[in-house]
């Protein structure tokens, strides 16, 4: 897609950039919801670390290179994607907009893009399933302590056509979260979220009343299930034993954790910080992406989440090294302004900058890319 083919004539008023995205849905949003996805851990240093650590690295162009033909895509554990980037899972979608994942999901399935659907969505994942008809897919898993819950959750997720699994590991706790404390605001005790819990015989099973006659029991009950403190990497290794598809492991920043991850079975992993919500003054997942695509040594995928806001963000990480990155809270502004349509044209914009920063920079491919176009501030 070219820059001209995603801005056309008939596009609607929306925003070009991530800040007017941000402040535009501060418009819709009540201050609960607004502030659930806007805001960090305590001071908010990790999420500034995430920005920063892009801003380390400038784009030394090369020139006199044929461009005229561009490819951003890549492969994953076998699948062809035709973009550089993931819609990171991110759940409670409903609380910014009414059409929750699967405006986002839809979005995601007309454009190309893969989508990695949260284990917290409001909508069931075969509801998901059902409006992405091929479109690739993974499903990301807050392993429970229930290892019956937990292989129902994989056997579902399977059935429901999702090609990978992103085990979580960086949110057994929910972070001392300044905004939401300030507002009260938990949307998961407002029923958003269950989607997944609610949907499973297996969950069912373990309630004394069904989510529809006691939704506040089922709600504590399901979080209880998230908050599995007990997660260790033997753990990791029955979640391994329960599944066939790819295993990526979510939310490690130390080089070393990337190491025992890929021993304990993950076909993968995301350098995270899970956008700065969880841990107050950590490493930004730029920062961490050398020494772990180092330890990792082409052994496995690596990819980014975290502060990913332009194309050229995009563009520095894959030369770093990154396999692929992750895009969360644009797309959730995108959402909560103008829902599916927003999203997809979030997405056609972020598509044609990434290809004009390629192209620009003096490459054809993602393929590429290397360290060689970066200049370390």
């Amino acid at each position: 897609m070219s820059f001209y083919e995603a801005k056309d004539s008939s596009s609607p008023l929306l925003p070009l950039s991530f800040d007017e995205w941000e402040a535009e849905a501060r418009k819709k949003l009540g201050a609960g919801p607004f502030g659930y996805v806007h805001g960090g851990a305590g001071g908010g240093e990790t999420m500034e670390a995430n920005l920063s650590g892009f801003r380390q690295y400038q784009i030394r162009p090369r020139v006199c290179s044929n461009v005229s033909k561009r490819d951003l895509g890549i492969v994953l554990f076998g699948q062809q994607a035709s973009v550089p980037f993931l819609m990171a899972p991110i759940g409670v979608n409903s609380i910014v907009h009414p059409v929750g994942e699967l405006g986002a999901a839809r979005a995601a399935a007309n454009l190309n893009v893969p989508y990695v659907l949260s284990n917290v969505s409001t909508h069931r994942m075969e509801e998901v399933a059902e409006v992405m008809g091929h479109a690739m897919r993974w499903f990301q898993l807050y392993p429970p302590k229930n290892e019956e819950l937990m292989q129902s959750f994989l056997q579902r997720a399977e059935k429901a056509g999702f090609t990978a699994i992103v085990v979580t590991v960086d949110s057994t706790l929910l972070g001392w979260r300044i905004t939401d404390l300030k507002n009260r605001y938990l949307p998961f005790l407002e029923g958003h979220g269950m989607g997944n819990y609610f949907s499973d015989p297996v969950f069912r099973d373990m309630l004394k009343q069904s989510p529809e006659d006691n939704r506040r029991d089922a709600v504590l009950r399901a979080l209880d299930e998230g908050n599995n403190t007990c997660f260790t990497w033997k753990t990791l290794t029955k979640v391994r034993e329960r599944t066939k598809l790819p295993l990526l492991l979510k939310g490690l920043t130390h080089p070393e954790d990337a190491l025992l991850a890929l021993e304990h079975g993950a076909d993968g992993v995301i350098v995270s910080n899970h956008g700065g919500r969880q841990l107050d003054g950590a490493i930004g997942t730029m920062e961490a992406l050398p020494e772990v695509l180092k330890t990792v040594n082409g052994k496995a995928p690596v990819l980014l989440d975290g502060g990913i806001r332009r194309g050229a963000d995009i563009i520095k990480a894959l030369a770093l090294g990154a396999t692929a990155v992750q895009v969360g809270r644009p797309y959730m502004y995108a959402l909560a302004v103008a829902g599916q349509s927003g999203v997809e044209y979030m997405l056609q914009n972020l598509i044609a900058e990434t290809e004009l920063q390629l192209a620009i920079s003096g490459n054809s491919s993602v393929k590429d890319l290397d360290c060689s176009l970066l200049r370390q501030v």
